[in-house]
């Protein structure tokens, strides 16, 4: 039997702890909340706690890792442990971000890894039949579903009603129809929180003429979770609310008189399957694919599939309803002032902001709600990933990669040879430079090439690096030295011996050798 730690003791990783438990399987649960480990280690006294990823990821009798931690924190998480090589069955969605999505897929794929994506309802027992009667035909040819997924709360701020209820539905409906939709939109409203919309109505359009509607919201006064198929022979409700008769089939016709349509309303009639907690059908299914290593059933290409179709949706929300296509997925929202000149072809994400006089090369990546300052210079085969903001007058020469949420200061520099003449080409000695995510370079700082700034970092004005700097650093002087440690959120840390926590935040971090990381 295979050892699976459970990452995250929240409310649906306990009920993944409680089904891997039942199976025999759960042998390490992971959460930064002791108070949350000593609960779960009171139901599971024989498992392991810990609070220490890297640790988990390096242990060699854990074969499969399953993520349950808050949606943002979905693609980190499973990347390192893809790179530990480790089997990965990870909730939905896969990744909030579609590029995150296919270095997934690509991990696994060159490591021979297992990556499955918590798509619950398709292993549902009653979609597993209503499945069945599709493929047989049962319902005709389908003309058009109806998905609803409404509930009172459970509100979440990392995520809106789009990504958090609507994945679901998308992936069954992909199921049953087994094709893509040519086109989606998405209307929505916010109302508790600025930004984050609390209902969604998402429509997508299929080649073979099938239309869907999914309309999602946590402010609604019941719960109701149904899918209605309509076929041009019958139709089925599938209501997994309902604590029985969850299937019911209904053999309407329209018979046409006088070349006017005349409903004919027959009785429902009852679909029986058998019925197991889907949770523990999905858990079984992962754990028979580490002992068989076949592909799982909603695998890391399913996962990226209905990815895509929720980046597309999201899209159409933040245009206020527009209908998108898969093809128009590259013509994104992007601002460029009439001063700057962008040579093409390149890539500039959505949301991105280019202002007066800079200058983009031919093979640079931008990535997604960037803000590109006054007089800056982006070299080509550059990649900047999303949130960046690059202040005014900074030059990112061809070798640097800056990952996402950097902040770039005013007049900063980044160079990419150790050793420069005017009179001879450097050009095969360009040495790389990596800014890891959230760093932040303050205002006539240098980095000298060939080095990494670690993640959070903070690079103190007019400071030069001249070597790596580690994650969470405060670094200052010439050259760069580490003076304390910052926060995420970019409080100072004050260490009580190895441990510290925020002030500001409350995230936790410890300190080892030297080298700091957050819990």
């Amino acid at each position: 039997m295979s050892n699976i730690a459970v990452i995250g003791c929240g409310y649906w990783g306990k009920n993944l702890a409680r089904n891997f438990w039942e199976l025999k399987a759960l042998y390490t649960l992971y959460d930064i909340d002791e108070k949350k480990l000593r609960e779960m280690k009171s139901l599971y006294p024989s498992v392991k706690t810990a609070n220490n990823l890297p640790g988990i990821l390096s242990d060699e009798s854990i074969d499969g890792i399953v993520v349950a931690t808050p949606a943002q924190s979905h693609y980190e998480i499973a990347r390192e442990a893809l790179i530990a090589e480790k089997d990965v069955f990870v909730e939905k969605p896969l990744a909030l971000k579609v590029n995150e999505g296919k270095e997934l897929v690509s991990l696994a794929a060159e490591a021979g890894k297992i990556l499955m994506v918590g798509h619950l309802l398709e292993y549902h027992p009653g979609i597993t039949k209503l499945k069945e009667m599709v493929s047989a035909g049962e319902l005709g040819k389908i003309n058009y579903i109806y998905s609803t997924r409404l509930n009172l709360g459970k509100f979440r701020t990392e995520e809106n009603i789009l990504w958090s209820f609507a994945p679901h539905d998308i992936s069954v409906i992909l199921l049953l129809l087994e094709e893509t939709p040519k086109e989606v939109s998405a209307h929505g409203g916010s109302y508790l929180s600025p930004g984050i919309p609390d209902v969604t109505m998402t429509t997508m359009d299929f080649s073979n003429g099938v239309k869907s509607h999914i309309f999602v919201s946590w402010l609604h006064p019941y719960k109701e979770q149904k899918l209605v198929i309509v076929g041009d022979r019958k139709m089925a409700v599938f209501d997994d609310v309902a604590p029985r008769d969850k299937l019911l089939l209904f053999s309407h016709r329209i018979d046409w008189i006088d070349r006017v349509p005349v409903p004919r309303k027959e009785d429902a009639e009852l679909v029986d399957f058998e019925m197991e907690e889907p949770l523990k059908v999905e858990c079984r299914h992962f754990l028979d694919c580490i002992q068989s290593r076949k592909r799982p059933k909603t695998d890391g290409e399913n996962g990226l599939r209905v990815l895509e179709i929720l980046d597309l949706c999201q899209r159409s929300l933040q245009k206020k309803g527009r209908v998108l296509g898969f093809e128009e997925a590259h013509n994104r929202d992007v601002f460029i002032h009439e001063t700057s000149c962008v040579d093409e072809p390149c890539e500039i994400g959505e949301g991105t902001r280019i202002w007066h006089y800079c200058h983009i090369m031919k093979g640079a990546e931008i990535g997604r709600n960037c803000s590109i300052g006054q007089n800056v210079f982006v070299g080509r085969g550059v990649r900047i990933g999303d949130n960046v903001k690059v202040q005014n007058n900074v030059s990112v020469y061809e070798g640097v990669i800056i990952e996402d949420d950097v902040f770039c200061g005013p007049s900063m520099v980044f160079t990419n040879v150790i050793s420069p003449r005017s009179f001879i080409s450097r050009r095969k000695e360009f040495e790389q430079t990596l800014v890891r995510r959230g760093a932040t370079i303050g205002a006539n700082a240098t980095v000298l090439c060939g080095h990494t700034i670690g993640r959070y970092a903070l690079i103190g004005a007019g400071a030069v690096v001249t070597g790596d700097i580690p994650d969470y650093a405060i670094v200052a002087g010439s050259p760069a030295k580490v003076i304390g440690h910052a926060c995420q959120c970019g409080v100072r840390l004050e260490f009580d011996g190895l441990s510290a926590t925020c002030s500001r935040c409350g995230l936790k971090f410890q300190k080892d050798g030297g080298i700091v990381s957050s819990l």
